[in-house]
């Protein structure tokens, strides 16, 4: 008689063949002395390996060749998608320290997954308000397990600021002000900061704004940052000459020594600086001794150390030394011009 079977173990299933263990030991009963041999055999249905079907058999013989079985069925079906084991939990950066994105590692009972689809949702807008980075990913294993995964990175803008510092003459003409960027990107748009100005484009004109300081201001995005570049100008009006007043006699020049000797320097006793006022020059030249050696009522800026007619002496030249003169601007109201010139050859 056959050893007395126990009952079978309860067919089981399990998800990954991983998990199923190993045959557990059961105990027959005969009835007759000796001892029982047990035996356990698993025949493996793998045609389809998302559904394999295991019989787990155990065999009890006694010592007379007599035997009996039980058999166990344990289905092995993979109906779980893949589980993502990175730590995938929000992340908060700054904008010039966003990580990587992440390569997925999976614990999923085929190890053969695939992802299927990847998104990146990028809320940066190009301006200092913080943004956000979701990351999306789908995917699949071999048995047809869909799963999907995220993570979202909080991002604080973070602005970098160059400063440029100039001072322009308001006659200088259009200034560019692109003269003062160094970057790549010539997207963005110049603003105004500071001052009563209006930009075309790059350009600033200077002509006709009030003087002093401006703020001009360019931004652009810089991998996932902000660049921008402040240009301070100052304007003045250092490079105008203006003009002298008219009749001004501080804009009055009268030589200092007369060298008549032919090399087109200091040849005449010269007055300038108020040709425009159209004055008649009464002119008197004097020698060290008080005796007039030069008179005339409309002075030509034509002497040369000549003797006037109605001077002293008869020589047609004076000699060399130091003269005084009187000049007196006619009907203009000034007091005469008084000073000393010195005549000589050299």
């Amino acid at each position: 008689t056959a050893p007395v079977a126990p009952s079978a173990p309860a067919d089981i299933a399990y998800e990954c063949i991983a998990d199923v263990p190993a045959a557990g030991d059961l105990t027959a009963a005969d009835n007759c002395a000796g001892d029982i041999t047990v035996t356990g055999v698993d025949a493996t249905d793998n045609t389809d390996p998302c559904n394999i079907i295991i019989t787990r058999t155990w065999t009890f013989t006694d010592a007379c060749d007599n035997s009996s079985s039980v058999s166990q069925i344990i289905t092995v079906a993979d109906t779980t998608a893949p589980v993502v084991t990175n730590d995938l939990s929000d992340v908060f950066v700054n904008c010039d320290d966003i990580p990587e994105v992440p390569t997925l590692t999976f614990d999923d009972c085929t190890n053969d997954v695939t992802i299927t689809d990847f998104n990146e949702d990028n809320s940066f807008d190009g301006t200092n308000n913080d943004y956000e980075i979701i990351w999306t990913w789908e995917f699949t294993d071999s048995c047809g397990n869909i799963g999907t995964a995220s993570q979202i990175v909080y991002v604080t803008t973070v602005d970098s600021v160059t400063q440029e510092n100039d001072s322009r003459c308001s006659d200088d003409g259009v200034i560019d002000l692109f003269d003062y960027y160094y970057g790549t990107d010539m997207s963005g748009t110049w603003i105004v900061i500071s001052g009563d100005a209006t930009l075309n484009g790059s350009d600033f004109d200077p002509l006709g704004v009030e003087l002093g300081d401006y703020v001009f201001s360019y931004t652009v995005a810089d991998n996932g940052c902000l660049s921008t570049t402040e240009v301070y100008l100052n304007i003045n009006d250092d490079c105008i000459v203006l003009p002298a007043p008219p009749c001004d006699p501080n804009y009055i020049t009268i030589s200092k020594a007369v060298t008549p000797n032919g090399d087109q320097w200091n040849e005449f006793f010269e007055i300038s600086g108020i040709e425009e006022c159209g004055f008649v020059f009464d002119v008197k030249i004097f020698n060290r001794w008080g005796a007039m050696i030069f008179e005339t009522s409309n002075y030509q800026n034509n002497w040369n150390g000549t003797a006037s007619k109605a001077s002293i002496g008869n020589a047609d030249k004076v000699p060399n030394g130091t003269y005084y003169y009187i000049v007196t601007l006619k009907n203009s109201g000034l007091k005469p011009f008084t000073g000393h010139i010195y005549l000589g050859t050299k």
